[in-house]
């Protein structure tokens, strides 16, 4: 099975198990929004997904974000002066917001991974999520600035 069938089975399991139909709409939506990596706005996704499915609402598109957000498979973003936007990678990652340009980065950093398990196990808590978000501005706006 390839991976964007595993990927596909994934999103009809979990639409059917919420008692959703998995619709071609409902399937272009899940797919764009598990693999786009730029942090898309649910307006947006609307916008890709009725390029293929011209009778897409943007009601559906909102829903189905909701389905994805509540069994973890991506993240709404809330960030200040921006509609939400929406992360599929949802392992502990650090977000970079610029906030002159809204552009999100994505950053790994193992000492990040090692402090929130270094702060979760000193407090015996239990993560169920994390978010760490640093806004400042990002290195194109930087030298725009210059």
């Amino acid at each position: 099975m390839s991976r964007s069938q595993k990927s596909d089975a994934l999103i009809i399991d979990t639409l059917r198990k919420n008692g959703y139909k998995a619709t071609t709409q409902r399937i272009a939506i899940c797919r764009f929004a598990l693999h786009s990596r730029d942090h898309p706005t649910a307006q947006r996704i609307y916008n890709e997904v009725r390029k293929m499915h011209p009778t897409v609402s943007l009601a559906t598109v909102y829903k189905t974000l909701q389905i994805l957000t509540e069994h973890g498979l991506v993240q709404e973003l809330d960030l200040p002066q921006s509609q939400a936007r929406f992360d599929s990678y949802v392992g502990l990652h650090i977000n970079l917001v610029c906030m002159q340009c809204g552009n999100i980065q994505d950053f790994d950093d193992k000492t990040a991974q090692e402090m929130v398990e270094s702060v979760t196990a000193k407090a015996q808590f239990t993560r169920t999520g994390q978010r760490l978000d640093i806004y400042g501005m990002c290195k194109t706006c930087q030298d725009r600035t210059k």
